[in-house]
């Protein structure tokens, strides 16, 4: 049975940026699409024109610095760190999505 890729809800790609990198360390952009693709079991699929936006809004915005390095196969690659301001913003997202996730489990038990 081929399992359907899920499409991420609105907001979410950040917050799973910000928590693989807090997880993982500095990873490089292709390191982080597969990390959230394995920890998903294949369920996402990280598209590229997707994930390079939002590592780049993500800098913008000072959640994550980035700096030039050597990948494993030792091509240069640019690799993404978590900042002091990106784990305060991990904080509030992860809360956000945790009230919101009471309540679809509420609504789900069918307490409308």
């Amino acid at each position: 049975m081929q399992k359907n890729k899920a499409e991420l809800l609105q907001g979410t790609l950040d917050l799973l940026v910000l928590k693989t990198v807090e997880t993982m360390g500095p990873l490089h952009g292709w390191a982080i699409a597969k990390r959230i693709e394995q920890i998903s079991e294949d369920l996402l699929e990280m598209k590229y024109g997707t994930l390079y936006p939002a590592l780049m809004r993500l800098e913008q915005r000072g959640w994550i610095s980035s700096e030039w390095g050597a990948s494993e196969n030792n091509r240069r690659a640019r690799f993404y760190s978590i900042t002091r301001q990106g784990r305060k913003q991990l904080a509030r997202e992860a809360k956000s999505w945790e009230q919101m996730a009471a309540f679809i489990a509420r609504v789900l038990g069918g307490a409308l």
